[in-house]
């Protein structure tokens, strides 16, 4: 019987800890529905945070790997791309490899936990 306690106490440790790390984003259509206000540069020296999108949700954490979801109610964060630099509470710079990915500015790292 404290098998099955110790293991059902380690599954939910795990979850949990899996689900604090995820990064899992939803693209909102407007600008109210968003948690965060994202500008995508043109240049990585630009970026606050560089960007790569991973293929699973498992794979996402806050050092920059995003995954997209489909749901709002599956995200972590929804985000709203603006149209100008200026109106962006942080700026992302998408690389090509998962290696490229993290913060460039730890000072925004709160916006998205």
């Amino acid at each position: 019987m404290q098998k099955i306690v110790y293991i059902l106490v380690f599954s939910t440790l795990l979850l949990l800890s899996n689900a604090a790390f995820s990064q899992s984003i939803y693209k909102v259509d407007y600008e109210s529905q968003a948690d965060v206000k994202v500008f995508i540069v043109d240049y990585e020296s630009q970026a606050d945070l560089n960007v790569y999108e991973v293929d699973y949700e498992s794979q996402a954490d806050e050092e920059g790997n995003w995954f997209f979801v489909d749901y709002e109610s599956q995200a972590d964060v929804k985000v709203f791309f603006v149209d100008y630099e200026s109106q962006a509470d942080l700026k992302i710079y998408f690389v090509d490899y998962e290696s490229q990915a993290g913060w460039k500015n730890n000072s925004k790292s709160h916006l998205l936990k």
